[in-house]
């Protein structure tokens, strides 16, 4: 397949799930870690959640747009996980709290976060650094 018809999207590969171990504390009666199931966001779900994070600041001179970085990046943890269900009720319930936002910071430590964002980005293709995409579009 060459040409204009490799982006046909019947021919595009789709994005696998990931299912990750984001914590040791949530475990199976075998003791194992329970895996977090994670998604790719498409483009157009992504720029509605920077939107809405983002903010008109203006000054005397001119107008600025300022993202809130945290805000955006919990929403963007929200969004992609799949499992487990962050927006249900007994769920949010157990930990006290209403929203899958607050959930998922309530549920896991700093470190666990970090996990999963870093999980998160990876899926949807923020893990390459620029010298890796060099080299893959050699290739």
């Amino acid at each position: 397949m060459s040409g204009l018809s490799a982006f046909l999207m019947q021919n595009a590969k789709q994005i696998e799930n990931m299912k990750v171990a984001v914590s040791n504390r949530f475990t199976e009666e075998d003791g194992s870690p329970v895996l977090w199931e994670i998604r790719a966001l498409p483009e157009t779900e992504n720029e509605a959640l920077r939107k809405s994070c983002t903010k008109i600041v203006k000054n005397k001179y001119m107008e600025t747009e300022k993202t809130d970085f945290n805000l955006y990046t919990g929403k963007l943890v929200v969004a992609c996980v799949v499992y487990p269900d962050l927006n249900d009720a007994s769920l949010q319930d157990s930990y006290g709290v209403l929203g899958a936002d607050m959930l998922i910071k309530k549920m896991l430590t700093a470190g666990e976060y970090a996990t999963l964002l870093e999980k998160v980005q990876e899926i949807n293709g923020y893990d390459k650094d620029m010298t890796e995409l060099k080299d893959e579009a050699k290739n």
